[in-house]
């Protein structure tokens, strides 16, 4: 039987996954739980988004460099 705290948990990620999905964030449920935890710890929100689109873009440019030398 799940814990009051694991279904507040679970809706939370649930809606948190709507909200991804319409603002075309492309985060998934593992990225954004973790995303969550990280900033329950502390961790500021605004460093965590700027991270985040750094990592997207170093991705990006990987990948247009292996497509060019391809």
């Amino acid at each position: 039987m799940e814990t009051t705290r694991n279904i507040e948990v679970k809706e939370t990620i649930d809606i948190l996954e709507d909200l991804s999905s319409l603002l075309n964030a492309g985060l998934d449920r593992e990225t954004l739980s973790l995303c969550v935890s990280l900033c329950e710890r502390g961790v500021n929100p605004e460093a965590l988004a700027t991270v985040i689109k750094d990592l997207r873009q170093q991705q990006l440019s990987a990948a247009e460099a292996n497509s060019l030398g391809n």
